[in-house]
């Protein structure tokens, strides 16, 4: 196909009235198709339905060491469990805390922690205007914590490898940078992984604030829906080399492993830092859902089983996936109006159309029957300073709901780059 920044006026115009004929055809049609969340459907859900049934009245209720797991106590979490998230996230069980079912809650937990009582030194709130760097596109509920608790926020160019590195190390010489949330694995939205170079970089910095922490969410840690998965350098080991390792605060969860609803997540960091961490939720809660760390250990039993599971959910993911980029290449490609990524898992493709159409093509779809994440949510403070960039997600419609919702996508960015070349 011909590149459209090629084409004539005549032609551009000739396009524009076949590709609005298209949008109404599908308009008329009242299509209520969403793409907006990341979330497990149904199929991916019921994977896990066995898990209901591995306890039951008369079951062995009972931790490993004995521990009666449905009373009070075990704040850091079962030890058979504690092990098994240290054996996904590559670390010492006693460097783990069990929690609730959300990572999200452990994330916005220590941002308060920080600014209430500090982190090693002085809480945050008493320090003046604070900020974070922010990887972008990124996860937008990381940057609603940030928001919420008035943290300024740096954009941080997301390059194919990680984070801008070079950026990064020159904002956090300012002692007024605290942190940055990222995404190492399989990003949000982009699914990109960070290189060993870029791994490396994180655990070598040399923040001029010494309660500057990385919250390392590692949400898609065994995440992969192909036979070629990324590889990601272990943080803590790298960080061991440089006598860094207060410096990371690692988490993830079950949520699209077991139950998004009802899984169990987890904190790994070093001594010093869970230590602080149980200190204060000694005072916060008495303990976690044992009962529901038990169900989890008794179901998968130990990370091959966990593998196990992530298979099937691939072969459920992979296809949805490649609808999105098979429909992007047949649409899109010579077109020099847009591109994407194809990650190698996570949960998100990441488009990027031409600058400044991005909220326009969210308009015509969301008039036309299709829900998209909303335009610019992927930035700090929902601002895309290129408004280009659209977070996909695919997991949770059926493939041929999918189908649909691509070429509708499609035709919607095809027509907001024809308006946009026309009013040059």
């Amino acid at each position: 196909m011909k590149q459209f920044c090629e084409m004539s006026e005549d032609e551009l115009k000739k396009m524009k009235s076949e590709l609005e004929a298209e949008y109404e055809a599908f308009k008329s049609k009242g299509p209520k198709l969403d793409m907006s969340r990341g979330k497990p459907n149904k199929a991916q859900l019921d994977l896990a339905n066995g898990m209901l049934d591995v306890l039951s009245s008369s079951s062995d209720m009972k931790a490993s060491d004995g521990m009666e797991t449905r009373n009070y106590g075990g704040l850091p979490g079962i030890p058979e469990c504690r092990q098994l998230f240290a054996d996904l996230m590559g670390v010492d069980s006693k460097n783990v805390v069990v929690c609730g079912a959300a990572s999200l809650t452990i994330m916005y937990d220590y941002i308060a922690q920080c600014m209430i009582f500090g982190c090693g030194g002085e809480p945050w709130m008493k320090q003046g205007n604070i900020k974070f760097l922010c990887p972008a596109p990124g996860y937008d509920r990381h940057f609603g914590i940030l928001k919420h608790f008035g943290i300024e926020m740096i954009n941080i160019k997301m390059n194919d490898d990680g984070p801008d590195m070079d950026s990064i190390e020159e904002y956090v010489k300012d002692k007024s940078v605290k942190g940055l949330f990222c995404v190492p694995k399989y990003s949000n939205p982009d699914g990109i992984t960070f290189s060993d170079e870029v791994v490396r970089r994180f655990a070598a910095l040399k923040p001029a604030a010494e309660d500057f922490r990385v919250i390392w969410d590692n949400a898609y840690i065994i995440h992969d829906i192909n036979d070629t998965p990324d590889e990601l350098l272990n943080i803590f080991d790298e960080a061991k080399k440089q006598g860094s390792e207060d410096m990371f605060i690692e988490v993830c969860s079950t949520s699209k492993i077991s139950f998004a609803g009802a899984g169990i997540s987890a904190v790994a960091a070093s001594d010093a830092n869970i230590k602080a961490i149980l200190d204060r939720m000694t005072i916060q809660i008495i303990s976690h859902d044992k009962v529901n760390q038990l169900r989890h250990v008794r179901y998968f039993k130990n990370l091959d089983g966990i593998k196990a599971q992530m298979k099937k959910h691939a072969e459920i993911l992979r296809p949805k996936f490649e609808t999105v980029t098979n429909g992007f290449s047949k649409a899109f490609d010579g077109t020099g109006i847009a591109r994407w990524k194809n990650p190698n898992g996570g949960y998100f493709v990441s488009l990027y159309v031409m600058n400044g159409c991005a909220k326009r093509v969210g308009q015509l779809c969301k008039d036309a029957g299709l829900t998209l994440t909303t335009v610019g949510a992927t930035y700090p403070y929902g601002i895309d300073p290129d408004d280009s960039n659209i977070r996909i997600a695919p997991s949770f419609p059926d493939v041929e709901e999918l189908e649909k919702a691509v070429e509708l996508l499609c035709i919607c960015v095809k027509l907001a780059a024809c308006e946009k070349l026309l009013t040059k």
